[in-house]
């Protein structure tokens, strides 16, 4: 299992590179402040870019539980 980021200018084609080359990747405002040239991002507008250039290449995103098990992360037990 490995995973990609890229920061700023680069982010976008390092998280199509990962994903085309069956990688991970996560997404995020400390990557990057905006979502196009000009425009502000919220850290919604990216996950919601990501998903949609995964499912567009035939790739299903892992859910919140299933990231956590491939991560070896415990459950999120509400309290």
């Amino acid at each position: 299992m490995w995973s990609c980021t890229g920061v700023g200018n680069n982010h976008l084609p390092m998280m199509y590179a990962a994903l085309a080359l069956g990688g991970h990747i996560r997404v995020g405002l400390e990557d990057n402040l905006y979502y196009k040239k000009g425009v502000k991002a919220s850290n919604q507008q990216f996950v919601a870019r990501a998903v949609r250039v995964a499912r567009n290449i035939g790739r299903e995103p892992a859910t919140p539980s299933e990231a956590r098990t491939m991560l070896g992360i415990k459950p999120f037990i509400k309290k």
